[in-house]
């Protein structure tokens, strides 16, 4: 805890707004999108789908995975505090809503499931996007499932995979065209994020988008952010203090921002 706070505070003293960004890609990305303050009408589905969650009493047997498949713990949890505790925030869920409708992705890719809360957002911003979302635990998998079949959402779109994230990303042919935005919330350790990162490398485009979830999470985490960024195929960052969000863009000059949204 005290080093997310220490972290935070250097976040707030190096952060900047708009009018601290001079490049037009990334201030049409601010202005446009993170600053956006239009109240769009998906927001209340979205926030539908949470109060559904919430409200629901059942217990669910919770599997976390360590190391490869290794399992690493597993216990009964409520789906309603499961919803209150894991999982993107509301104001975070808009926010990878409109990210998906600025930048209009085909094919997303979501690494960490969990109960749908982040997978509702992706799939709203661009309702013709075909997005696939993996979860290790097949259990948290099957409520967001059938959660998505019970709201109203076109789950047909959506593919969802029970599957060990590595193994996956190993193992399958990934689709071509390739992800457009891989959206990373699966295991928040340095080592499985920079595999991660290195497994999907090959499927990179111009246009691709990459958000990064907490990576201010533990020094291991801050770790395997400063790497992403020094990678030579990276371009541009943005640390929005939960989020490192990164761009392959060949156009562009190597740089990084500190972004307070």
């Amino acid at each position: 805890m005290l080093q997310i706070i220490k972290s935070y505070l250097k976040f707030l003293y190096n952060s900047k707004n708009e009018h601290g960004v001079h490049s037009p890609f990334v201030f049409d990305l601010v202005t446009k999108c993170f600053y956006d303050k239009t109240k769009y009408t998906e927001y209340s589905i979205l926030k539908s789908y949470r109060k559904s969650l919430k409200e629901n009493k059942n217990f669910i047997e919770v599997t976390d995975f360590g190391a490869g498949s290794r399992v690493f713990k597993s216990n009964k949890r409520q789906i309603s505090k499961i919803a209150k505790t894991a999982g993107i925030s509301p104001k975070r869920a808009e926010l990878l809503y409109r990210m998906v409708r600025y930048f209009q992705p085909e094919n997303i890719l979501e690494i960490g499931t969990s109960l749908g809360l982040a997978t509702s957002a992706l799939s709203f911003g661009n309702v013709n996007a075909k997005t696939t979302t993996l979860e290790g635990c097949s259990n948290t998998l099957a409520v967001a499932k059938q959660q998505f079949q019970t709201s109203n959402f076109k789950s047909e779109d959506i593919e969802f995979i029970n599957t060990e994230f590595s193994s996956y990303l190993r193992n399958s042919k990934l689709p071509t065209p390739n992800f457009q935005l891989i959206y990373f919330d699966g295991n928040h350790s340095k080592q499985a994020t920079l595999n991660y990162f290195e497994l999907l490398l090959p499927t990179i485009t111009n246009e691709t988008v990459w958000i990064f979830d907490d990576i201010h999470w533990s020094l291991e985490m801050e770790e395997a952010w400063e790497t992403i960024k020094n990678h030579p195929k990276v371009t541009v960052t943005i640390d929005t203090f939960q989020w490192g969000i990164v761009f392959f863009r060949t156009e562009q000059e190597k740089e990084h921002f500190t972004i307070r949204v």
